[in-house]
């Protein structure tokens, strides 16, 4: 009974780790989708204008920009999954240590400054920033380039997508703000539950919301991280006064997106190798005087 109750647990602990990777995966093939039927049926042109050239290459413009993105998104956030940040197969003895290196007594080794150990990855992380519950893998040395770069295009996606919808508060509210539009805006599944509306209505305003609601969230943890980018820190240093890892923003952006910085961000596959090891940090010892 014991080994069988171990199975299910193991089973549901595997599902619910890889659950919030297909929640996220769906949300941003349904925005595309519905983005798509905007800009093909529903395309915000004057009716004459709806067969001319013109109108032919907005829709291309737009379903090309859209595209790029979502390809942006789901490759870095592919890269970001297959690039381990932790220590596994990096030899981390030698002569090299020293101030900063710590002992873990769950992976029972040495550990280098700014590495800490994850209990939900169950390993140490080098250069560790956070555990991401929407990816279930922890942001590290590694993989920092892959995770800023999709939450750079997961905001331009959303806010793309939020500009594009708001036709779709525009029709919900075109009678006036009623209880009916209200709640259909902020409770649609209710809504459709109770028959007041239809599929097709809950499933633009449903989307519609998600897009306002994924703007201000990824928003908030974007430029929270282009904070700590051009600080020279992780999220777990933010809580310090001090910033020891500072090289000047020029050289903090390139020890963290590597050496074609300014290329990168376009697309996961133009290579930029990131300057160091992920052992061995440069220390400034640079105080921040307005914390």
């Amino acid at each position: 009974m014991t080994s069988f109750a171990s199975k299910v647990f193991c089973r549901v602990e595997r599902l619910c780790h890889h659950l919030p990777v297909a929640l996220n995966t769906f949300l941003v093939f349904s925005i595309t989708g519905e983005v798509s039927y905007l800009v093909l049926v529903e395309a915000p042109l004057e009716a004459d204008q709806q067969k001319t050239t013109w109108s032919a290459w907005w829709k291309v413009v737009h379903l090309l920009a859209q595209y790029f993105m979502l390809g942006n998104i789901c490759w870095n956030a592919l890269l970001f999954l297959k690039t381990s940040p932790s220590i596994r197969g990096v030899f981390l003895g030698g002569e090299g240590m020293g101030q900063g290196w710590r002992y873990c007594y769950t992976c029972e080794t040495h550990t280098p400054p700014r590495c800490s150990h994850c209990y939900d990855c169950k390993v140490c992380v080098l250069r560790r920033d956070h555990h991401c519950v929407f990816f279930g893998q922890c942001v590290g040395f590694r993989n920092y380039r892959y995770f800023l770069c999709c939450l750079l295009f997961m905001w331009s996606g959303l806010l793309y997508a939020t500009l594009m919808n708001a036709e779709v508060f525009i029709v919900i509210l075109k009678e006036g703000v009623t209880v009916h539009s209200v709640l259909l805006l902020l409770i649609p599944w209710i809504m459709l539950v109770s028959g007041q509306v239809s599929a097709r209505a809950f499933a633009f305003a449903f989307i519609a919301d998600t897009c306002v609601v994924g703007f201000l969230l990824v928003s908030a943890f974007f430029f929270f991280h282009l904070f700590l980018l051009f600080r020279g820190q992780t999220t777990r240093e933010w809580y310090s006064s001090r910033q020891p890892y500072s090289l000047g923003l020029l050289g903090n952006v390139r020890h963290t997106l590597g050496i074609r910085w300014y290329l990168c961000w376009l697309s996961p596959l133009i290579p930029s190798p990131v300057p160091g090891d992920g052992i061995h940090f440069q220390v400034t010892g640079s105080l921040d005087p307005s914390r």
